[in-house]
């Protein structure tokens, strides 16, 4: 049960590192829904997005 709870939490901090106000509507609803997720891991699809925007929007947003 632990490593559910840390994979979540990995998760999620992935996810507080890209989100912000400013961001389009789309990018913002798209990173809620995979906060959302009841499972501790991604698809390969929305792994692949999720990289997307961190390498789109990532960058100096939360240190």
């Amino acid at each position: 049960m632990q490593k559910i709870s840390d994979a979540c939490g990995g998760l999620r901090l992935r996810i507080s590192r890209v989100y912000s106000d400013s961001l389009e509507e789309t990018v913002k609803n798209l990173l809620q829904s995979l906060g959302k997720l009841n499972r501790p891991y991604l698809t390969a699809v929305e792994e692949k997005l999720l990289n997307l925007l961190e390498s789109e929007y990532g960058d100096g947003i939360i240190p």
